[in-house]
């Protein structure tokens, strides 16, 4: 574990110092230092992006990581497809589905591994809240460009990240069409339990300085039988969580079939012409229990105004 971490802090460093012409041309020296003993060079090159966004290559055999760990974490749930669905129409911007997971996953307050967006659909239609979380694509373009299997997809559907293999390459930001992904620049503030604790993919805690994080799903509470914290923390019930080879999702007070709340509320998938096929579906904004502006509430002036300029809002 020392190991791995000192290899993954070296590699940043180096990148952050030198661009792709300067690590390129000094070839031997710099990859010398950025090896330890038991590395040998293989004679391919890997491209990788440094945390300042610049392209270096470096000899595929320096590139270290952790050994793939946690089997379990990495195999997913016997016989499940987890799948999310959230009502467009009963979102109001509270964010205490933001908050929920923040406090889980330790994520300090601007991490935001849920995103909110106001949109418009036409100038002729009032706009609506639009909760985005990861979508855990079916194709997911973030795993094919992990260079260190990093980031994986697994049996159950969620794409979890091994923050343990991670060197912070940006590969996979780079590559999700939806930005769901967050880099963690900075040391969490953690007690020293946490501090202590066994790394899991399935919990993303302790969380690690230097590498990429996002919403997992929460599968270590599917397995003690229990839902996620966006799904109980939110006060409007807007996120339904389930098993899809089940038929059945629920958001903390009703349990309803997954394909009939789908076929019965015209549910969509978010950019599906992508080819990524989300697991999390999209029920309209038809019938809405909340007025837009309420979800000004608690938004300083600034943030208002940018949210009315995305939805093209002049009033």
């Amino acid at each position: 574990m020392k190991n791995s971490l000192s290899n993954r802090r070296k590699f940043l460093k180096l990148g952050i110092a030198a661009g792709a012409t300067a690590l390129i041309a000094s070839g031997g020296n710099i990859l010398s230092a950025l090896s330890e003993p038991e590395n040998k060079e293989t004679g391919e090159k890997m491209k990788l992006l440094t945390p300042e966004g610049k392209l270096v290559e470096v000899d595929k055999g320096h590139v270290c990581c952790q050994p793939v760990g946690n089997l379990e974490a990495r195999q997913g749930l016997p016989d499940k497809k987890m799948v999310m669905v959230i009502d467009l129409a009963k979102c109001r911007n509270a964010r205490k589905c933001l908050q929920g997971c923040q406090k889980m996953h330790f994520l300090p307050p601007h991490m935001e591994w849920i995103k909110f967006y106001l949109l418009r659909d036409s100038e002729d239609q009032a706009p609506y809240w639009f909760p985005k979380p990861c979508l855990h694509c079916n194709n997911p373009p973030c795993v094919k460009v992990c260079p260190v299997g990093a980031t994986f997809k697994r049996t159950d559907g969620i794409v979890l990240i091994d923050n343990d293999r991670c060197i912070g390459c940006k590969f996979c930001m780079a590559a999700c069409p939806y930005s769901s992904r967050v880099f963690n620049w900075e040391e969490p503030k953690m007690n020293q339990d946490m501090k202590a604790g066994k790394y899991s993919p399935e919990t993303s805690t302790p969380p690690k300085v230097g590498t990429v994080s996002k919403c997992d799903f929460c599968p270590d509470m599917v397995r003690k039988g229990e839902l996620p914290a966006c799904v109980t923390s939110c006060p409007n019930g807007v996120f339904y969580y389930g098993d899809k080879n089940e038929d059945s999702v629920t958001n903390g007070t009703d349990t309803v079939r997954f394909s009939e709340l789908l076929d019965s509320r015209a549910a969509y998938r978010f950019m599906e012409e992508l080819g990524t096929e989300p697991s999390v579906y999209y029920l309209p904004a038809v019938d809405r229990a909340f007025d837009y502006k309420e979800g000004f509430e608690n938004l300083s002036d600034e943030e208002v105004a940018l949210y009315k300029k995305e939805a093209r809002i002049t009033e």
